[in-house]
């Protein structure tokens, strides 16, 4: 009985000093952004102008190209890791992908969940791949995850570097990322995300006024203090900017549903993943939000996508902020099926007055 003890002793000593280790690890290793950084930027494109023609801007959180129709998440309350069974499952989403933002004729593509090289998605740089394959001549990138070993949930998702990419055939002046503020204490903050914005600054052609693009993908499992406050940052930068002189636009994934889109597409089972809910009153005077409700623009993983299913779990939670000066012209959630995404793109048509 005594060796016996002795052996589970030391078998429980081993499992508590290799936690600590890998602890230690991810401590040491954790992704620690500044406040703000300056991002590297390929740029080849035309200047904007004021007043002349529309500009067709494309918001899509592209799932890493691993959420397609397939695809499930424990965390939604799904099944597994969000990793696709195969290359060729992401290899078919990612050509859904390419395909789909090819016809839409965007003048500057917002993407998020965007991998440059993670276990998840097989080492595949998506980054490179779009900026090759879409054809668009300017490019910013920003990490938002970085981590040598993500070890939740079961299976582990292992390696992640991804981000959001801001692509257009504009020139990109200047790119900057600015983190937003963690929800997550240690030792859950280490291989968690660092959220972040993707500031980007497209000249004006005969003025000196910028169109300033906002890349975002806001906090999405925290208990909704983390929503609330990157929101009020991002609010106060986009206001910030205006003052500046500057158009402002910004799009992406807010993980809140935008008002009223709830009494379209109610939520069904609150005992799964609820989004916070944007407030159309933290506008200051003359902003306004852009979105479409008609569709969803997002869908719970708790499992495969089927649309026969009364209980699938649809949200609008994908859309822009715009300036007063920034006049929208249209907004349409674009119907792509949940085939290659857990989201739908939105495209939105703007003139700068």
């Amino acid at each position: 009985m005594k060796k016996t003890i002795k052996v589970i002793l030391l078998i429980l000593s081993a499992i508590v000093v290799f936690a600590a280790a890998f602890v230690i690890l991810l401590t040491v290793t954790e992704y620690r952004p500044d406040d703000v950084e300056s991002v590297s930027v390929v740029t080849d494109g035309e200047t904007a102008e004021q007043g002349v023609g529309t500009v067709r801007i494309v918001t899509w959180n592209i799932g890493y190209c691993g959420l397609g129709a397939g695809a499930s998440f424990i965390l939604d309350g799904g099944e597994g890791n969000g990793s696709p069974e195969s290359e060729e499952i992401l290899s078919e989403y990612y050509t859904g992908i390419k395909q789909t933002l090819s016809t839409l004729d965007a003048d500057i593509l917002l993407l998020q969940e965007v991998d440059s090289d993670s276990s998840r998605s097989y080492g595949f740089d998506e980054v490179s791949a779009l900026q090759s394959d879409l054809g668009l001549t300017s490019s910013a990138y920003a990490l938002n995850y970085s981590c040598p070993f993500v070890p939740f949930p079961l299976p582990p998702i292992g390696k992640v570097n991804s981000g959001i990419l801001t692509l257009t055939d504009f020139e990109i002046s200047e790119a900057q990322r600015i983190s937003l503020p963690c929800p997550f204490s240690w030792p859950l903050r280490t291989a968690n995300l660092k959220r972040c914005l993707l500031v980007c600054r497209i000249p004006i052609s005969g003025s000196d006024r910028e169109l300033v693009v906002v890349n975002l993908h806001l906090e999405a499992y925290d208990d909704g203090g983390g929503k609330e406050a990157q929101t009020k940052m991002l609010l106060k930068i986009l206001e910030e900017e205006h003052e500046a002189g500057n158009y402002v636009i910004a799009g992406g994934d807010f993980n809140q549903t935008f008002p009223g889109s709830l009494d379209t597409w109610q939520i069904k089972n609150a005992g799964y993943w609820t989004p916070g809910v944007l407030d159309r009153s933290s506008l200051a005077e003359g902003w306004c939000f852009a979105y479409d409700d008609m569709l969803p623009t997002c869908r719970l993983l708790n499992q495969p996508y089927d649309p026969d299913d009364p209980l699938t779990q649809y949200y609008v939670i994908d859309g822009f902020i715009l300036s007063p000066d920034v006049e929208l012209i249209s907004v349409e959630t674009i119907d792509a099926d949940f085939s290659y995404s857990d989201h739908n793109p939105v495209l939105i048509e703007i003139v700068l007055s």
